[in-house]
């Protein structure tokens, strides 16, 4: 298996998630991109009408536009660095590049209450 230089290149042209895709995420995300990887396998990513959640261990975060409502994307990524991004936003984009988005007709700020 050859190495990914360009994940994000590498999977929209593949339109899965390989070996070597997934180890350039882990690569250029260490944990984040391991923890993003097992969200999508886990279909934690889910689309509403209005936002694009997903479910981590503790809650649900909103991605919306590239941007997240966790602690980590708040406190700890540098935002001169785009290339930074917590785990949540890295998996809605593998999630969106292989189709693997749950999508639920409804409105997320609607129904956040009864999850």
């Amino acid at each position: 298996m050859e190495p990914v230089d360009d994940w994000r290149g590498a999977i929209a042209e593949a339109g899965e998630l390989t070996g070597p895709i997934a180890a350039a995420i882990v690569d250029d995300h260490g944990d984040r991109g391991k923890r993003a990887i097992e969200a999508v396998g886990e279909g934690r990513v889910k689309r509403y009408r209005d936002f694009t959640v997903v479910v981590g261990h503790e809650d649900e975060y909103v991605i919306e536009d590239g941007e997240c409502t966790c602690a980590d994307a708040t406190y700890n990524l540098d935002p001169a660095a785009p290339d930074e991004r917590c785990w949540h936003a890295i998996a809605v984009d593998v999630a969106d590049a292989i189709g693997a988005v749950d999508h639920h007709d409804m409105w997320y700020s609607e129904v956040r209450e009864f999850l």
